[in-house]
């Protein structure tokens, strides 16, 4: 009978040792997950309710806004990884996430190399251009020249650039 008592307190001894060890290294509050999302791209979270500050690692990767009742709005900006501190009002972390930011992913994607010049179209059903991170300078900077001026820049105040001749 004094082997069996003998076990559980070896067990017990085990435990509480184990607990200790949790609490004494800090055992991290939120867990560290993975979220993908597409670049130029959009995805919706929910986060719990008592979060009050978002803060993005390198906001040139991704952005994020933060919604009421705990939504948010993570945006892909550019390739990489980055990671994501959701703080309550005390500034207490609450959540510490990394964020993936992948290239389109579309199966209407086509890139086109010419030499060391890159251009992507989006072939759905018919190929157009379309303005991606990586391609040509030329190439880049010519869709956004005429995305600006057809949008009007693309914010309020914004001149619109001139048309090519």
């Amino acid at each position: 009978m004094s082997a069996v008592f003998g076990r559980r307190r070896r067990l017990l001894d085990v435990l509480a040792w184990t607990l200790f060890a949790a609490v004494a290294l800090g055992v991290p509050m939120a867990r560290a997950d993975q979220v993908v999302v597409s670049v130029d791209e959009a995805k919706i979270m929910t986060l719990p309710d008592r979060v009050a500050t978002i803060v993005i690692g390198n906001p040139l990767i991704a952005d994020a806004a933060l919604q009421g009742g705990g939504v948010l709005v993570l945006t892909g900006k550019g390739f990489g990884a980055t990671n994501m501190l959701a703080l309550d009002r005390a500034g207490k972390i609450v959540m510490n996430t990394t964020i993936q930011v992948r290239g389109p992913a579309s199966r209407d994607l086509v890139v086109v190399y010419k030499g060391i010049e890159r251009e992507t179209y989006s072939c759905a059903p018919e190929c157009e251009r379309r303005l991606t991170l990586g391609d040509s300078p030329a190439y880049f900077g010519n869709i956004l020249a005429q995305s600006g001026s057809r949008t009007g820049g693309g914010a309020p105040g914004a001149s619109a650039a001139p048309a090519p001749r």
